[in-house]
């Protein structure tokens, strides 16, 4: 009877191990699974005070065009209409798929200033379309760092077995800030 019960606390004692490094490893799957959702947040933070820069530039931009272009009423609506989108997009989604119409409304907007010669020459036209620029070049590079967060976090939601802790614990992959168009992969021109 001794022999039997010091095999039952053997068998115990390795059970309890065995569950307890389990559950270290499942601890330390989470833990990264989180730190991973929480990294390509933190990136998605970066575009999203920039598209808010750009949300703001915008309606300077359009009143600045406004006084020269008055017979160019649909693409400043089309502009300001794109802009109240990307605003009230909610979701990283959402707001992707916004941010991508204000851009090509933007081009459009960009193309009809082309026309104006005293716009052109205009020095707070000038100074906006500057500041647009500079805000087109940090949200190209804020996108670029979070579909690079965006893609590692996916990478590991998809590997085994941590794809099996994911699934149970509802971690989700999380969107690319991919450009739909060609004409959404050419930033708004804004040369002279």
């Amino acid at each position: 009877m001794g022999a039997g019960l010091s095999v039952l606390f053997v068998v115990c004692g390795a059970i309890g191990v065995l569950a307890l490094v389990l559950g270290l490893w499942l601890i330390g799957v989470y833990n990264s699974l989180a730190r991973g959702r929480v990294g390509v947040q933190g990136a998605w933070s970066d575009i999203d005070v920039q598209l808010k820069r750009r949300h703001d530039l915008i309606p300077n931009l359009v009143e600045t065009v406004k006084g020269y272009a008055t017979h160019e009423r649909g693409t400043l609506d089309a502009v300001i209409s794109a802009r109240a989108r990307a605003v009230s997009a909610n979701s990283i989604d959402d707001k992707i798929a916004a941010e991508g119409g204000l851009t090509q409304a933007l081009g459009r907007l960009m193309a009809v200033a082309e026309a104006y010669p005293d716009l052109k020459a205009n020095t707070n036209f000038l100074q906006l379309q500057g500041e647009l620029a500079s805000t087109e070049n940090i949200i190209g590079r804020a996108r670029s760092g979070y579909n690079g967060a965006a893609g590692g976090y996916n990478q590991t939601l998809v590997a085994f077995p941590t794809n099996l802790i994911a699934g149970i614990f509802g971690f989700k992959q999380m969107p690319f800030f991919e450009l739909d168009s060609a004409a959404e992969r050419t930033p708004p021109q804004v040369k002279f």
